[in-house]
């Protein structure tokens, strides 16, 4: 993979595709910048005013590449605390392994009413903490752009994961992946990235993107993926 140029067509596509602001249901933030030493300050100030106006809880989707160099340090002395830093990804889908194998008596389910919509909840709450219906929700409203999956074993909800359809560019997105500890080193995650690879290849999509935890990442590159760059969420109170 040539590794600035992908990287350059994240940016264009993907990140600032819509703005350097993002508000949606369960988020809002800072999501890209184009700035320099002697504007970063005011633009940090000028953010600030913004979000304290709206009285939305928000971050700053810092980049490892961003500019001015100093951008972190400046976050910091505005007010803001940086959270774990995730690794971003990206592969080249037809690179990937479209097919893994799961244990016997599981299978991969799609989210398509409450049923399954509530057991993607239940596990993504347990595994990463939070409520994540609004994100259930928004999967059976939105099936053209977005899709997720639950992995049942026995009936049990044990492992949940969802993809991103970012029409009009060349990039899927990865996102969860989460699995319940007693199910953990069994094939699954694997198994859901292939899911979601094969059905974004078939959509014509030519790259996977995953912001990676520091579990997943070594995981994620051993199938193929290739660590791009870092992002850190700064979270302003």
């Amino acid at each position: 993979m040539d590794r600035d140029f992908v990287l350059r067509e994240f940016d264009r596509q993907i990140r600032r595709a819509g703005g350097d602001v993002l508000i949606e249901d369960d988020w809002a933030g800072v999501v890209s910048t184009d700035l320099d030493e002697r504007t970063a300050d005011a633009a940090i100030a000028k953010h600030v005013r913004t979000f304290t106006e709206l009285g939305l809880p928000w971050e700053w989707k810092h980049y490892s590449y961003d500019q001015p160099a100093d951008l972190a340090d400046r976050l910091r002395k505005a007010g803001f605390t940086a959270e774990p830093a995730e690794a971003l990804l990206v592969a080249v889908i037809d690179e990937l392994p479209t097919e893994a194998p799961l244990p016997s008596g599981a299978e991969i389910v799609p989210v398509t009413d409450v049923a399954t919509a509530e057991q993607f909840v239940q596990v993504h709450n347990e595994v990463f903490g939070g409520d994540y219906a609004k994100v259930a929700w928004r999967l059976l409203a939105d099936p053209d752009n977005q899709l997720g999956f639950v992995v049942l074993a026995g009936g049990e909800a044990v492992s949940a994961a969802r993809v991103e359809f970012h029409r009009g560019t060349e990039f899927a997105s990865l996102w969860g992946g989460g699995t319940l500890p007693s199910w953990r080193g069994r094939g699954l995650f694997k198994a859901l990235v292939a899911h979601r690879a094969r059905l974004a290849a078939a959509r014509g999509f030519r790259y996977l993107q995953v912001d990676a935890s520091d579990d997943s990442s070594p995981i994620l590159q051993r199938l193929g993926f290739v660590q791009l760059a870092t992002t850190t969420p700064f979270i302003h109170s």
